[in-house]
């Protein structure tokens, strides 16, 4: 069976469904709060042209996804599957943002929730990539029950910064649901 990085993926709070060029605007508009990236490794990302950059990366990564509000449909944020790796037997969700309104754990909790069963279809272990500053995004990965694994340096968006890498084991997923 393909991994699909690229659902349709329906919550009670939240709705996942791919990323298109004509979501730009709506995008922009919840990516141009600077307060959104503040603790990012690249916190510039509020500006248009950083952002068109970002979103130009998503689109071509085949695995980006706009986030809706499943009532009214509003756009609230954006996420991606990446790095698929068949051989490992693995993938990464990351480039994950939110509109602050929906800020403090139960949108977030669900997109990731649906992200992850869904990957857990396909793969054994799922990957998330914090920056080591993003202490928001630390404390969001433990809630939703992923374990911190390792550090490691790499670039993203021209930026090279240290990031946390934290994993989520099917098994051990799947035990919990």
């Amino acid at each position: 069976m393909k991994f699909d990085l690229q659902p349709t993926l329906i919550g009670s709070l939240v709705s996942l469904r791919p990323l298109g060029r004509s979501d730009y605007e709506n995008l922009f508009a919840v990516a141009s709060d600077p307060l959104i990236w503040e603790q990012h490794p690249e916190p510039s990302r509020w500006q248009r042209p950083v952002f068109e950059a970002l979103f130009e990366r998503l689109l071509e990564s085949g695995g980006a996804l706009l986030v809706q509000e499943t009532s009214s449909g509003a756009v609230v944020g954006s996420s991606s599957y990446y790095a698929w790796n068949p051989e490992a037997n693995d993938v990464v969700i990351g480039y994950t943002f939110l509109a602050r309104r929906v800020w403090g754990g139960r949108h977030n909790a669900e997109l990731k929730r649906l992200m992850v069963d869904h990957a857990c279809r396909f793969v054994d272990r799922v990957w998330f990539h914090v920056g080591n500053g993003n202490r928001r995004s630390q404390i969001a990965m433990t809630k939703i029950g992923a374990r911190l694994s390792h550090e490691a340096i790499r670039e993203s968006g021209g930026v090279t910064t240290s990031f946390l890498h934290y994993v989520i084991e099917r098994d051990s997923w799947q035990a919990k649901q």
